[in-house]
């Protein structure tokens, strides 16, 4: 699996952690930064995981912060995008079992290393098997209305027209 990992400057470390625990897996991974403790802004960081998996580069995504609550905000709103908040084992497995999170998000002043190294590992080692289905359709129904008339105010606000 290709795994894209990344963080602002407050969760350098704990990123480089995870880095690390991963390299000894069979994953690929990917940094998208920050790449030392100079300030960054986090939203910047996962809106690139964010694009890469929804390209379909990556096939999912670690994004950490302080509180990781920041990372998960604006990763949620790249469309097609479902982050969510892990800081244990329990939410990181249901978070790929009951939601097909593509991104987990961790927050660097809330876990330590190995209590991270776990979540990440129960993370990537389920898969969905289309449970819960049916509400994570109408989570994509939605943004996809969403999207859409977002796009058809935006032509008409251009005087473009669309058909």
């Amino acid at each position: 699996m290709k795994i894209a990992i990344g963080s602002d400057h407050n969760a350098f470390d704990l990123k480089e952690v995870i880095k690390e625990f991963l390299a000894d897996t069979e994953h690929e991974v990917v940094d998208y930064g920050c790449h030392s403790k100079d300030a960054v802004d986090y939203p910047d960081v996962a809106f690139d995981v964010s694009a890469a998996i929804s390209e379909g580069k990556i096939d999912r995504g670690i994004l950490i912060c302080g509180t990781g609550i920041g990372v998960c905000i604006a990763a949620n709103k790249y469309p097609g995008i479902r982050a969510a908040l892990a800081h244990d084992v329990y939410s990181a497995e249901r978070a790929q079992l009951s939601n097909n999170a593509q991104i987990i998000t961790l927050g660097s002043q809330i876990i330590g290393p190995e209590v991270a190294k776990k979540v990440v590992n129960a993370y990537l080692n389920v898969t969905w098997a289309e449970g819960s289905k049916r509400k994570v359709d109408k989570i994509v129904e939605k943004e996809q209305e969403f999207v859409s008339q977002n796009f058809k105010e935006a032509v008409a606000g251009s005087n473009c027209s669309v058909n």
